[in-house]
């Protein structure tokens, strides 16, 4: 029974830390238009904030390849979650206590990024190394705590600086930073499982003298590609293809691919513990494109946001999937495998959403290829253009498929 509760507290400490990872990820941008007016950034500047973010927590995940088995999880969980509260409260204090906010934001940026880059190193394998008799599903019910967050936060901070006033993000800040000041002192009281026994764990210099891990690799930076993707481009497309205004592109746009997200997850955790993974893999990939296709193609609105809907529920598995995936290829590996698939997704998250707004803005020399024939002319140019990229985001999740077959076909065949 103490055992029971002690793999209990654990995992809802998991569960807290992914929300985390949400919430520090997702709060900055939605305090852009208020920075922006009150301390008169360009958009370079707010876009230098993501670029920090994003390379911030890809270099961590690189790091942690080398260092994370070598070191007990818990200070380094428990330096995530300390980290990410310590960036909050950088970024909401800088203007009343330094010269330049803006040096304060970067800062506030970098700590929190290097919490959230850890988050996203140790949580997986933690849910991992815990005793259950599914362990796929109980990594799909953890990564559904990251668009539960991500719901949550814009909900919460859009409502408070409704209520409140644009002036009030600061304390805003402040007050979410509670959660990961809670959680890090809950990963201090609670009992740790070993990440993998030094003695017998596969080596990250053995993995990589295996072909198998190079096509979990590619399925994570495909996965990450769609999957984020989607989900930063989504309100744009509301907004400019569909002809909605922007208040509620930004509602339902997010809305219908976030709460897809939740169910897709939450089900496989709680009901899909028999089903096979490969195969639901391989239809996530395929339903995937398929929707992105009828996003991009649809004349009508309201299949196009039925779309946006199921394109949350069948992009939902990507990514936890293929973490199981790997976890059941070698169980022995320790954190240092995470840390590496981490870093491949997040590369994948990094380049297709920047190649969709390349695509997006060659709207007019697409009119003229087969692309126009497919879509047809009769929009606006910023219309044909996004539903071009997204149109190419297909091809992420279509490039799965062989993907899939090769990681199944190497699995079955016993090679790695």
């Amino acid at each position: 029974m103490q055992e029971a509760s002690s793999v209990r507290r654990v995992t809802w400490c998991c569960y807290l830390g992914m929300f985390i990872q949400a919430l520090v990820i997702n709060i900055t941008p939605l305090l852009f238009i208020p920075l922006r007016k009150e301390f008169g950034l360009t958009f370079e500047q707010i876009g230098r904030l993501i670029l920090v973010n994003f390379l911030t927590q890809l270099l961590v995940d690189l790091v942690c390849t080398a260092v994370a088995d070598r070191v007990h999880p818990k200070p380094l969980i428990a330096a995530a979650n300390a980290l990410s509260a310590i960036g909050l409260w950088i970024f909401a204090l800088s203007p009343a206590f330094l010269p330049s906010p803006y040096a304060g934001f970067v800062f506030g940026t970098i700590a929190f990024s290097i919490g959230c880059g850890l988050l996203e190193v140790l949580l997986s394998p933690l849910i991992n190394a815990l005793p259950s008799e599914n362990k796929s599903g109980a990594m799909a019910v953890l990564h559904a705590f990251y668009p539960i967050g991500k719901v949550a936060v814009i909900v919460v901070t859009g409502l408070a600086l409704y209520l409140l006033g644009a002036g009030s993000w600061p304390w805003v800040m402040l007050a979410w930073s509670l959660l990961p000041v809670t959680n890090t002192v809950a990963f201090l009281l609670v009992k740790l499982p070993p990440l993998a026994n030094p003695d017998l764990r596969h080596t990250l210099r053995s993995m990589l003298r295996n072909p198998s891990i190079y096509w979990l690799l590619a399925a994570m930076a495909l996965a990450g590609a769609t999957e984020v993707t989607i989900a930063q481009w989504t309100s744009a497309y509301v907004e400019t293809a569909l002809g909605y205004p922007k208040v509620i592109a930004d509602l339902v746009g997010f809305f219908l691919f976030g709460v897809g997200m939740i169910v897709g997850r939450l089900w496989f955790g709680f009901k899909g513990g028999h089903a096979n993974l490969g195969r639901v893999l391989l239809w996530s990939a395929l339903l995937s494109a398929l929707t992105c296709a009828v996003m991009a193609v649809s004349p009508s609105a309201i299949i196009a946001l039925v779309a946006i809907g199921l394109s949350g529920v069948f992009v939902s598995m990507l990514w936890p999937g293929t973490i199981s995936m790997s976890a059941a290829r070698y169980p022995l590996a320790g954190a240092s495998m995470f840390a590496l698939l981490a870093a491949a997704g997040d590369g994948g998250a990094a380049l297709m959403p920047w190649l969709v707004g390349v695509i997006a803005d060659q709207g007019t020399s697409l009119r003229t290829t087969f692309i126009g024939s497919i879509l047809g002319p009769d929009m606006s140019l910023q219309a044909f253009g996004l539903k071009a990229a997204f149109l190419a985001t297909s091809l992420c999740p279509l490039l799965m498929i062989p993907v899939i077959f090769a990681m199944l076909r190497n699995r079955r065949a016993g090679q790695g």
